[in-house]
């Protein structure tokens, strides 16, 4: 069993939905901690067994400002493999949809870290059954490539 963080940074509550689905199903086999992002310390992210990380795209391509702390502190941190993936919410009406998940997927590697899993994006609200599946399914891959020592 892997402990795992899944850390959000939601305005409108969509990406709090996504991070919500995504730790309701791996729950059922690691232990989760669900925290907002702008609360999490990046020096700690070593103090789980894999993390993934969520967030909305802010205007034309940008971070939301609640990330951009946490962002910069990252590229002092040494991930050392650490296992991620990074999920988030967009409106395809930007020519930039989701480009946070870009962001934080390339810091995340400038970092050490190992993303094991593409990005998952979601068009506004997972309110949809195939959108709720494309979350679980997604989780169930990430669950996949997590070795655990027993």
């Amino acid at each position: 069993m892997a402990h795992i963080l899944i850390g959000f940074a939601s305005m409108s509550g969509n990406t709090e939905d996504m991070a919500d689905i995504l730790a309701s199903h791996l729950s059922s086999k690691h232990e989760v901690t669900l925290e907002e992002i702008d609360d999490i310390d990046p020096c700690t992210l070593t103090d789980y067994d894999a993390v993934l990380l969520g967030s909305y795209t802010w205007n034309d391509g940008d971070l939301p400002y609640e990330v951009e702390d946490f962002y910069d502190e990252l590229e002092e941190v040494d991930l050392a493999e650490l296992p991620v993936a990074v999920f988030g919410s967009g409106d395809t009406i930007y020519p930039m949809f989701c480009e946070a998940v870009h962001l934080l997927e390339t810091r995340l590697k400038e970092s050490g870290a190992a993303v094991v899993c593409n990005g998952l994006k979601i068009e506004m609200n997972p309110d949809t059954e195939a959108e709720v599946v494309t979350c679980r399914e997604w989780a169930e891959s990430f669950s996949s490539h997590l070795r655990i020592s027993i």
